[in-house]
């Protein structure tokens, strides 16, 4: 299995990012898919997950969208009206399909290398 981000970069505060995630050796079909992401200093925290269903951190809830491209194998995040406290490196990640919960670090056994987003004027 292998997860590679993409995306990443600096823009200004109310701006927008896509990141990319793609996959190998991962069905989607039989696979939750998340977005976690570590500021400097701080845990890595759940973003969103994707695995039949979507959900979100309240902190992203309306301006952060997840979705898969089932065809090119690639997950997405795409990342709008940006604060300065979205600033951190984003993983993507796979857990198994009956996970207990999807929100928790330790459900994900397969990780990205990260990619970074500094949001900045």
């Amino acid at each position: 299995v292998q997860l590679v981000e993409s995306g990443g970069g600096l823009v200004q505060p109310g701006g927008s990012l896509r990141l990319s995630c793609g996959a190998s050796g991962v069905y989607f079909s039989s696979s939750v898919m998340g977005w976690f992401r570590q500021a400097p200093g701080k845990e890595r925290e759940f973003v969103a997950a994707s695995g039949g269903y979507t959900d979100y951190a309240d902190s992203v809830k309306g301006r952060f969208t997840i979705s898969k491209d089932n065809a090119k194998n690639t997950m997405y995040l795409q990342m709008n009206s940006l604060k300065p406290e979205d600033t951190a490196i984003y993983y993507c990640a796979r857990a198994p399909p009956y996970v207990r919960d999807y929100r928790l670090r330790n459900s994900y056994t397969y990780w990205g290398q990260g990619t970074q987003v500094t949001v900045s004027s």
